[in-house]
């Protein structure tokens, strides 16, 4: 959401799939812990929380700690990429059991990656319609 030299605003992309999000943990967190990780200072994280309304996510930050090389979602020069992680605990001891690593396989020309449109509903719809979700559309932060 936001890298260690991120602009002002957070990623759109990933806006807009908390926004979905922020709907769903209302549900899911009957079932399961779900937690969103971003790399910048949990004030930042919670001051766009606040300003996008998500009070049903739980947001960490890693700013201080090497989760997101640990797991793939930032490169040595400290460039975010964006990672969706499954740990699960049995037997007292907490496995990590998916990545969406089909990020690192690449995408074919003109598409954007799509290693986290299994949970993100936007996508979903707009590829049942003829357009489909286009090439260079990314939704807006503010409307």
């Amino acid at each position: 959401m936001y890298g260690p030299r991120a602009d002002d605003k957070p990623c759109p992309m990933c806006t807009s799939l908390l926004d979905s999000l922020n709907g769903t943990a209302l549900h899911a967190r009957e079932r399961v812990n779900l937690a969103i990780v971003a790399r910048a200072p949990l004030e930042r994280i919670r001051a766009w929380a606040v300003e996008r309304d998500w009070h049903n996510l739980r947001l960490l930050s890693s700013e201080n700690n090497t989760y997101n090389q640990d797991y793939y979602a930032e490169d040595a020069d400290g460039d975010q990429d964006p990672s969706l992680n499954v740990f699960v605990r049995s037997e007292g001891q907490i496995y990590h059991s998916y990545n969406s690593e089909v990020f690192f396989a690449g995408s074919e020309e003109g598409q954007n990656p799509r290693h986290c449109d299994l949970i993100w509903p936007l996508w979903n719809l707009l590829d049942l319609t003829p357009e489909g979700r286009g090439t260079d559309w990314y939704p807006n932060t503010s409307y």
